[in-house]
């Protein structure tokens, strides 16, 4: 249980990468904040159960992340709490597939607000309490469109871009407090929301094109996380590891 004692804030945690995430922290002691957009019966089902089963703390906070309000409330609520966060994990986010010319401005607008701006807003607010530690680790969760750019997902690669750059720029303003920032690059990820949005054609297109023959499960991705949040990774720090089975 390497992180026994540790408290980790997750990002989209009702389903696909964000709920691996969950499952794998879970499983290796850390007490969780889980942020998801609602709270229901299935995601209540399935953390009391998680709990119940690796007997640890999982809070679970709705936050909506295109609603100022919404975040301002959930970080309020995680600070009533009182417990040291040690860990603050990025994931949540949407994706969008349209050719540059023919993208809304409105839904440029839109994929940055919530990839980027209220993630930027966020982690301002959870930042804070992880200063009061004075250590701690920062993880994004952004994407191999920001470095490989497909064609039809400009906006989407843009917003994750972003998001390396912000945690690149944060992992040299706060290194000195002894919290690390880093960024995991998932390539296509067997999810719910990555085979709804890309043609059957380019998955297979892409498995054909990797050095390990598959994309990845939730679980990969989770476990670089595992490792970017634990002490394993003590000396790591502004750095992008992509997960992409080889590209």
């Amino acid at each position: 249980m390497i992180l026994k004692n540790k408290s980790a804030v997750i990002t989209g945690c009702n389903r696909g990468i964000g709920k691996s995430i969950l499952e794998v922290f879970s499983s290796n002691g850390a007490n969780i904040f889980a942020c998801v957009r609602k709270i229901d019966r299935e995601i209540e089902n399935f953390t009391n159960k998680l709990s119940d089963q690796n007997k640890n703390k999982i809070m679970l906070v709705e936050i909506d992340f295109l609603n100022s309000e919404s975040i301002k409330n959930c970080c309020e609520k995680i600070n009533k709490y009182q417990i040291p966060i040690d860990i603050l994990v990025n994931n949540a986010g949407i994706v969008h597939n349209s050719l540059f010319q023919m993208t809304k401005i409105s839904d440029v607008k839109k994929i940055f607000e919530i990839n980027f701006f209220a993630q930027t807003s966020f982690t301002q607010s959870i930042l804070k309490l992880m200063m009061r530690n004075q250590k701690g680790s920062i993880i994004y969760i952004s994407s191999t469109s920001a470095l490989d750019n497909p064609i039809g997902r400009n906006a989407y690669s843009a917003s994750k871009a972003a998001l390396i750059s912000q945690a690149l720029t944060l992992s040299r303003e706060i290194g000195r407090k002894n919290i690390r920032v880093n960024v995991i690059a998932p390539g296509l990820t067997n999810t719910k929301m990555a085979t709804e949005n890309t043609k059957k054609e380019i998955i297979e297109q892409v498995i054909s094109s990797q050095s390990l023959n598959k994309i990845a499960e939730p679980a990969d991705i989770a476990n670089a996380a595992l490792f970017l949040s634990s002490d394993l990774s003590s000396h790591i720090t502004g750095q992008v590891l992509k997960v992409d089975g080889g590209m």
